[in-house]
């Protein structure tokens, strides 16, 4: 088995007892990394499985009774329930067993979606719980062959501390922005990648979408889905998708949450503390994958689809790769900043009540040039900013002006 990096973080925190949450979209590894982690002797309810999905729903108190027909122990038993959100009704079975007992059952709830949980309300355990999330691949996890001869030490700050003992492989650049880091596309044989993430195009994001929410119009869906596809990276425009969509912008907004709700994708807010006063509010949109980002798009996800511009790759690569980071370290947001009149920066760290600029540039030659927003995000914020970075495809680190570095992408 490939290492995770949250691996050796869950390992310890699910030996506390308490019920853990593990969440993350479809095809992150969260099933192959829950079963290295837990006794063999589990019991485990697959609701995946459309038979035990069918008992579980018209009878949740099956749950309860086969819990506790389980043979008294020293040790917790572990249960694990995987597809979790898609009963509700259990989530109220595990507090009440768990208020019964907090030693003779140790639960592991897994689920690909929070939009189900949240619009019937279900019991997400307070007090009870650990949230967990785990994501597709991030660089910690898949080095790069540059990375891996490389002789400097990372020097980017809040890097994701793991040297895998079992890393999966190693990919360049152009790979990454043409098949993403799913797990099991990366372990793929290249011939098979773009059929796996069309599968999982039509398979997932259209067919489970159709289970897991109410569409009207599914027709006025898709074309939702394929432009906000192929819009990921920009700023939201919701009259501009409605237009696109046939639909109404209000509809278009719910569309959105509907898809971070399933974890499709996410957030990232404008940078609103700053001296000038012209800054766009509106937020970015990413979707979690660029795979599945080119399948979703209509496209062939291949090495030629990010050619025409892969500028806009390579932003959301590294946009994907500090939010999924940050995740795992658990505190921090990740903002981008622009104003009216030109000025931006494509991200901000904001994290321990410091802040990171980062520009994200295509180029092999970075000049000073494409430190100047930096620089000026710089002396808006003085005392908050220690250093800014321009992530692109340099050989080696350099400094472009006084607190602006440019970083290789294997050294993020």
């Amino acid at each position: 088995m490939h290492d995770r990096w949250l691996s050796h973080t869950l390992a310890r925190k699910i030996e506390r007892p308490f019920v853990h949450l593990l969440f993350g979209p479809r095809q992150a590894g969260k099933s192959t990394l829950l079963a290295a982690l837990l006794p063999e002797e589990s019991l485990v309810f697959d609701l995946s499985d459309p038979t035990q999905r069918a008992r579980l729903l018209a009878d949740p108190g099956e749950f309860i009774r086969v819990c506790r027909a389980l043979p008294e122990r020293r040790a917790s038993r572990v249960v694990f329930v995987d597809e979790a959100q898609t009963v509700p009704a259990l989530f109220d079975a595990v507090q009440h067993l768990y208020d019964q007992d907090k030693q003779r059952w140790r639960f592991v709830l897994c689920g690909s979606s929070a939009r189900r949980l949240r619009t019937s309300g279900a019991n997400l355990l307070p007090g009870r719980s650990f949230l967990h999330h785990l994501h597709p691949l991030i660089l910690a996890e898949q080095p790069s062959p540059a990375r891996m001869e490389a002789e400097s030490p990372l020097s980017f700050p809040w890097t994701a501390g793991m040297k895998p003992a079992s890393p999966f492989p190693a990919w360049d650049l152009e790979p990454r922005l043409a098949y993403g880091a799913l797990p099991g596309v990366v372990t793929a044989d290249e011939r098979d990648r773009a059929d796996i993430l069309h599968a999982y195009a039509a398979a997932y994001l259209e067919e489970e979408i159709r289970r897991e929410a109410t569409v009207r119009d599914w027709g006025v869906f898709l074309r939702f889905l394929r432009f906000a596809a192929r819009e990921s990276g920009g700023i939201l425009n919701y009259t501009a998708v409605a237009q696109e969509a046939g639909t109404s912008p209000q509809t278009v907004k719910a569309y959105y949450q509907m898809l971070v709700d399933m974890f499709v994708g996410f957030l990232v807010p404008a940078f609103s503390r700053s001296p000038r006063k012209n800054l766009l509010s509106t937020p970015r949109f990413l979707f979690f994958d660029l795979g599945v980002r080119h399948a979703a798009a209509g496209l062939t996800p291949s090495p030629h689809v990010i050619q025409g511009n892969p500028g806009s790759a390579f932003e959301q690569w590294v946009g994907l790769e500090l939010w999924k980071r940050l995740q795992y370290l658990g505190d921090g947001q990740l903002h981008y900043f622009r104003t009216r009149s030109g000025a931006e920066v494509d991200f901000v760290i904001e994290r321990e009540a410091r802040l990171t600029p980062i520009e994200v540039k295509w180029t092999e030659r970075p000049t000073a040039r494409d430190a100047r927003h930096l620089l000026g995000f710089i002396r808006d914020h003085p005392d908050e900013t220690d250093k800014g970075y321009v992530i692109c495809r340099c050989p080696r680190p350099q400094m472009l002006a006084e607190r602006v570095v440019a970083l290789p992408w294997f050294c993020l």
